[in-house]
């Protein structure tokens, strides 16, 4: 595996392929990573013939009081990780070679009726980031195709509509999430719970199996589906959970379903300890 840092460097190795009519597949990421992104990778290297990947953690995206300057580095367990999932080029750059000119001085982009609910409500600007540096990390590598772990459900719609909306020839393709033997979703955050805290997280999942079965069983209505937030909610307070949602939405739009939807997502964030932690199900009904 190649490392490179800069623009340059990522371009005249992606052109030369690209020359050679060999498809590419990019996986980008913030670094830390764990077993979850290399089944990012493994999913890259089977749908293209050279694989992409970056380790940039983004301060766009972090917003105040976060955790950008403790998020965890860890350069040479990643390459190790990269190399052994069969990454051919890992792109590591810092944050001048992302944005010259400063990010706070830099282009945002923003996505209008996704990035101000759910996550977006109490993390203001946090999807303007994400956008921003994808649609950079896009225009530098220029792949064929992109992916993204679907745990990080609406990041994934956020992508999805700004690529479309700007007309981005790059295919978005959603992976599953992987989990622990216990159902706990697989997170470079994860780190930060404590043992008694690891202990009550899959708490989270157990709650969004529980209502995704509850939805199919046919309680699907709009009472029904307050009911089942509001149950949740409470029995994930109970559990020592702050919640900042537990909420069940159409999976396409990532707003309320109407009567007719058939794809839903049940969605929820929570903090345990210095840990937030989200996650989430989704339910087709048809």
């Amino acid at each position: 595996m190649e490392r490179v840092g800069t623009v340059a460097a990522v371009r005249r190795a992606v052109s030369e392929w690209r020359a050679a009519g060999q498809t590419v597949s990019f996986v980008p990421t913030m670094g830390n990573l764990h077993d979850g992104h290399v089944a990012l990778l493994r999913l890259a290297r089977k749908k293209a013939k050279r694989v992409v990947s970056s380790t940039f953690v983004n301060p766009m995206q972090f917003g105040p009081n976060e955790d950008f300057n403790h998020y965890p580095r860890t350069p040479t367990r990643d390459g190790e990780l990269l190399t052994a999932a069969g990454c051919d080029l890992l792109f590591e750059p810092d944050a001048k070679e992302i944005y010259p000119l400063g990010h706070l001085n830099a282009t945002r982009i923003d996505v209008p009726g996704l990035t101000d609910i759910l996550c977006g409500a109490f993390r203001p600007g946090h999807f303007a980031g994400v956008a921003s540096v994808v649609a950079r990390l896009f225009n530098i590598v220029q792949p064929n195709m992109a992916i993204f772990g679907e745990k990080d459900f609406q990041q994934l719609a956020v992508i999805r509509r700004m690529v479309t909306d700007l007309q981005i020839p790059v295919q978005v393709i959603g992976a599953p999430t992987v989990r622990a033997s216990d159902g706990l979703a697989l997170s470079s955050r994860n780190q930060y719970l404590l043992p008694e805290e690891r202990e009550l997280a899959p708490r989270l999942y157990q709650e969004l199996v529980r209502v995704a079965e509850l939805l199919k069983s046919g309680e699907n209505s709009r009472e029904d589906i307050a009911r089942h937030e509001a149950e949740s909610r409470a029995a994930l307070k109970a559990d020592g959970f702050k919640v900042e949602y537990f909420s069940v939405r159409s999976a396409e739009t990532l707003h309320a379903p109407s009567l007719s939807t058939e794809q839903m997502v049940i969605l929820v964030a929570a903090r345990i300890g210095k840990a937030r932690l989200i996650d989430n199900v989704q339910v087709e009904l048809a």
